[in-house]
C-alpha cells in the first residue's frame, strides 16, 4: 500500500516528490509505515491522509478524536490484537463489527478479527497516529510510553548541556522520578518478553530511540522524549553501579533483576560516549534459556560426532570461529558442560564471564591491572589443569601459550574471529605461530553462524523461492526438485517478522593427517578447504542449505549467513 498511496498523494499535490522520498527514508530507518511518518513529519494532515486512502479503497473514513467508542465494543478485540494490527473497533451493528484501520488492504488483520470475534468485519479508515491514540485512550496500556509519561512534568527536568558540568544531586533526583523509573523498568522487562538479546539506547541530535536486537536483527521499539536522555541514562548507570558523573569515558557494568518465581535476569551494560550523549547497550544474559545440550545446538550427526570426539581427546586444541554474536560462547559452554566431571580440573579465562558454570573455575580478565588472557593462561598452567578455555585468542602471546599448553597434555578450547574453518589455520600462521606447532596442536576447527527459524505459528509455503534460485544457491537439481521452501507470513507470535528463534549451522573441520601435511607445507586456505571438503567437511553454505531442505529456515537466511564459496 505504501508506494501506491505515496504516489497518489504526490499526484494530488498533497506532497512533493522530495517530501515523499524523505518520508520513505524515515520509514526505512525506523521500520514504520509510510502514513505514520508522513503525519509525524507534518507533511500532511491526518484527516487529509485518511480521506485519500478512503477514496482510493472506496471505504468510509472516520475521525476517531471526535468519536466516542462504547467500552463493550472495545472488549470485542483484545489489546494485543489491536496493537499488533494498529486497529480499533468503533461500533457494532447486528452481526457486523466496524473496525478502524489505517491500511484497508491488510486482509490478515481482517481475517484475524473475523476468526477471533465471529463477526463480519466492515472497515473504516483512520490515520495510524489517530488509531494509536485511541488504543492508548480505550485500553489500559499501563506499559506504553504514553502511559509512563502521563504524570511527567516538564518542569521536573533541566537538560544539562554537553559542555556544562553535571549537577550530580539534581541528576540523582531526576533518576528517582516515577516516569523515569517506570520507563527504564518497561524497557528492561519488555525486552525479556520480546526475547531480545540486546537493548540499544541511542541519543542523536534531534531524537532519542530504543532498539531491540531480536533473533539477530535490530528493531526500533520506541522514541522517548529527548529531554529524558540524561535521567534515563543515569538511572541505568546507577542500577549498574557506574559513575554517573563520568560521561567522557566508556564504562562497563552489570544489572541483576529478580523477576519473581525465582527467575533472575542479568544485563551486561556497556556505556559509550558519543557526539550527542552516552549510548548504552545492554546484553541480556538469561540463564534459564542457556542451551547446554550439545545435541540440540544444530549439529548434523556427522558434525556432532566429529566435534564430540575432538573435545574428548586427552590433549590438543579445539577452536570455534565466527563473528560476534554467532553463538561461539554457547557452543564452548556446551562443550565444557559435557566435559565437566569431578575427575577434571577446568579453568576458563573470559572477558566477560557471561554465565556462571558450577564446578568450573572462571576468571574475569582485567586488562587494567595486567590480568590478560596470556597472564591468566600462564597462571592456569601452574594450577594442575586438565581442560582450559580461553575466551578469545587475540594476539601472538596468547596463541603461543595456548598452542604449547595443547602440546603438553592439556585440552584447550578457544575462539577466533575468522570467516570459516580453513582460514583459521592461516590466521594462526599470520600471528607468528610456526606451522609445525599449528599442525601438531589443533584437533578440530568449528566455524558457525546463527540462522533464524521460521515462525511455527505462521509458516506457509514460499512460492517465490523457485527451483532456479535453489540451484543457484548451491542445491543439486534433484534436491531443488524435492525441496518445498517455506516462510513466515508474520503474526503476533513473531512480532510480524516471520521468524521466531535461531539455530546454529556449523562447518566442522577435523585435522586429518593429510590436512596436517597441507599445513606443514604452507598450503593456502583455499587448498586446505578443497581437501577438507574432499574428506567430507560440510561447508557453512551446505549446512544452511540442509536447514532449508528441512523446512526450518528460508533462502534469504541462507544468503545472509553464508557466501557462495563457504
Amino acid at each position: 500500500m505504501n508506494d501506491r498511496i505515496g504516489e497518489l498523494l504526490v499526484q494530488k499535490n498533497f506532497l512533493t516528490p522530495e517530501q515523499l522520498d524523505r518520508a520513505k527514508e524515515e520509514t526505512r530507518v525506523a521500520g514504520t509505515r509510510l502514513g505514520l511518518e508522513l503525519t509525524k513529519l507534518g507533511f500532511i494532515k491526518e484527516d487529509d491522509l485518511a480521506e485519500v486512502i478512503s477514496n482510493q479503497y472506496g471505504v468510509p473514513s472516520i475521525s476517531l478524536d471526535d468519536f466516542e467508542v462504547d467500552p463493550e465494543v472495545i472488549k470485542l478485540i483484545p489489546e494485543d490484537v489491536a496493537v499488533k494490527h494498529t486497529i480499533i473497533p468503533v461500533n457494532r451493528a447486528g452481526s457486523t463489527l466496524i473496525v478502524a484501520m489505517s491500511d484497508p488492504s491488510n486482509i490478515f488483520a481482517v481475517d484475524d478479527v473475523k476468526f477471533l470475534t465471529g463477526y463480519d468485519v466492515e472497515v473504516v479508515v483512520s490515520a495510524e497516529e489517530a488509531i494509536r491514540r485511541a488504543i492508548e485512550k480505550y485500553y489500559d496500556t499501563g506499559t506504553s510510553l504514553d502511559a509512563v509519561m502521563a504524570d511527567f512534568d516538564d518542569g521536573d527536568l533541566e537538560v544539562v548541556s554537553e559542555q556544562d558540568g553535571v549537577d550530580i544531586t539534581e541528576l540523582e533526583r531526576e533518576t528517582e522520578d516515577a516516569p523515569v523509573v517506570k520507563l527504564v523498568n518497561l524497557i528492561l522487562t519488555d525486552a525479556i518478553k520480546k526475547l531480545a538479546s540486546d537493548i540499544h539506547i541511542e541519543p542523536y541530535e534531534k531524537s532519542f530511540r530504543v532498539r531491540y536486537r531480536i533473533d539477530g536483527v535490530l528493531y526500533e521499539v520506541m522514541k522517548p522524549p529527548r529531554k529524558l536522555k540524561n535521567p534515563l541514562t543515569s538511572r541505568i548507570k546507577i542500577m549498574a553501579e557506574l559513575d554517573i558523573a563520568e560521561r567522557r569515558l566508556p564504562q562497563d557494568g552489570r544489572i541483576k533483576l529478580k523477576l519473581g518465581r525465582n527467575k533472575e535476569m542479568d544485563y551486561r551494560v556497556s556505556v559509550l560516549p558519543t557526539l550527542f550523549g552516552e549510548k548504552i547497550v545492554l546484553r541480556l544474559l538469561d540463564k534459564s534459556n542457556l542451551q547446554l545440550d550439545m545435541t540440540k545446538l544444530g549439529f548434523e550427526r556427522e558434525q556432532f560426532e566429529a566435534f564430540s570426539h575432538a573435545i574428548h581427546q586427552p590433549f590438543g586444541m579445539v577452536l570455534v570461529t565466527g563473528p560476534t554474536g554467532s553463538g561461539k560462547t554457547t557452543t564452548l559452554y556446551s562443550a565444557l558442560s559435557e566435559l565437566n566431571t569431578t575427575t577434571e580440573n577446568i579453568s576458563t579465562a573470559e572477558d566477560p564471564i557471561e554465565f556462571n558454570l558450577p564446578g568450573i573455575n572462571q576468571v574475569q580478565m582485567r586488562e587494567g591491572i595486567g590480568l590478560s588472557f596470556a597472564s591468566a593462561l600462564r597462571a592456569f598452567l601452574r594450577q594442575d589443569p586438565d581442560i582450559i578455555m580461553v575466551g578469545e585468542i587475540r594476539d601472538f602471546e596468547t596463541a603461543e601459550i595456548a598452542v604449547k599448553a595443547a602440546l603438553t597434555g592439556h585440552m584447550v578450547l578457544s575462539t577466533l574471529h575468522t570467516n570459516d574453518a580453513p582460514s583459521t589455520i592461516n590466521r594462526l600462521l599470520n600471528m607468528g605461530i610456526e606451522p609445525f606447532l599449528v599442525s601438531s596442536s589443533i584437533n578440530c576447527v568449528v566455524a558457525q553462524r546463527l540462522v533464524r527459524r521460521i515462525c511455527g505459528e505462521c509458516v506457509e509455503p514460499d512460492p517465490e523461492t523457485t527451483r532456479e534460485k535453489l540451484e543457484a544457491a548451491g542445491m543439486s537439481a534433484k534436491e531443488a526438485a524435492a525441496c518445498t521452501p517455506r516462510g513466515g507470513r508474520g503474526c503476533g507470535n513473531c512480532s510480524e517478522t516471520g521468524y521466531k528463534g535461531r539455530l546454529a549451522v556449523y562447518e566442522v573441520m577435523v585435522l586429518s593427517e593429510t590436512l596436517r601435511e597441507f599445513v606443514l607445507n604452507g598450503a593456502s586456505s583455499a587448498e586446505i578447504r578443497k581437501e577438507a571438503i574432499r574428506e567430507g567437511m560440510k561447508t557453512l553454505r551446505r549446512s544452511s542449505l540442509n536447514k532449508l531442505l528441512e523446512g526450518v529456515t528460508t533462502l534469504s537466511e541462507v544468503f545472509r549467513i553464508s557466501a557462495a564459496g563457504t
